[in-house]
């Protein structure tokens, strides 16, 4: 299969399905220090912020370490991005999860705030996942589950969702009650098992959960943020984009400059005078409010 073959199949599951992956992005010299580094950052978490993650494990920011702007600049990601038609992705932001040895599985939730937007149910995604797990994952390990086409369509789950606690909220991340829809088995769910070094794209607002992590091992992956083609966008949403990013944090402040400069062409950039859109995490049915 030709390059320009894969990338269209890609492309056309990214759209129909919500996801996509790209085999061995990562290679092991970069992989081995992602482990060290991440490995480092998660022995020095505190036992009861553990507790309080019990359904994710971590919640570690990139921008507590310079090092990760070498992987938001990794060239064969922003390549593979490029392949599926979006040479201007934009960073946003990032996090480090990870599943420690014998953890519960993590609940269904979408990751977009933006369903207030005009284009909230366009078909392009406004914002993607690059996950990179840095191990090989199974059902065993705590690989992603997927319910493939719930990012432009309404699922049964959706409404179910509905009458829970919001999902990234502090109760939904520590909960010992696992009977709730939030964390059940469902009819048309697929796992998403990756190797490491795999990129797996994933549409913001594709519903996603992960097993449970049944071995002896962590199951570490981290989490970037990228904003398409921001300049499609109403320019409400890019007033809000090129606000609200990493930019804002303590962390990115310190950084040294050499790490700046590699991250920095990436952010959203804004020069109109809109007022940047109040998002909401609150889902629409797709026939209900402003899309296009």
């Amino acid at each position: 299969m030709n390059g320009n073959t894969m990338a269209k199949e890609k492309y056309e599951q990214l759209m129909r399905d919500g996801y996509c992956v790209f085999e061995q992005i990562l290679d092991e010299p970069l992989l081995e220090q992602l482990r060290d580094k991440t490995n480092d950052l998660l022995d020095r978490q505190s036992e009861e912020l553990t507790r309080s993650l019990r359904n994710m494990g971590s919640d570690i920011p990139v921008e507590v370490d310079p090092f990760f702007a070498e992987l938001i600049a990794w060239p064969k990601a922003l390549e593979a991005l490029a392949s599926l038609g979006f040479p201007k992705a934009r960073f946003r932001s990032g996090y480090i999860i990870s599943k420690p040895p014998h953890s519960p599985r993590l609940f269904w939730h979408h990751d977009f705030s933006e369903w207030t937007a005009p284009d909230g149910f366009g078909p392009l995604p406004q914002m993607v996942f690059l996950m990179y797990y840095l191990v090989d994952t199974t059902p065993f390990n705590g690989c992603l589950r997927a319910i493939p086409g719930s990012h432009v369509n309404d699922n049964p789950l959706h409404d179910e969702l509905l009458q829970t606690a919001d999902a990234h909220s502090a109760h939904m991340r520590s909960t010992l009650d696992l009977d709730q829809p939030a964390f059940s088995f469902r009819p048309d769910e697929v796992d998403v098992p990756v190797k490491a070094g795999d990129l797996l794209i994933g549409d913001s607002r594709l519903l996603h959960a992960a097993h449970a992590n049944q071995s002896d091992v962590r199951r570490t992956v981290i989490t970037l943020w990228y904003h398409l083609d921001v300049e499609a966008l109403s320019e409400t949403v890019q007033a809000a984009y090129a606000k609200y990013n990493m930019k804002l944090s303590e962390g990115w402040q310190k950084w040294p400059e050499e790490a700046k400069k590699k991250v920095e062409p990436l952010f959203a950039v804004y020069e109109g005078t809109a007022e940047p859109l109040m998002g909401s995490r609150k889902r629409p049915k797709r026939g209900y409010g402003n899309r296009t």
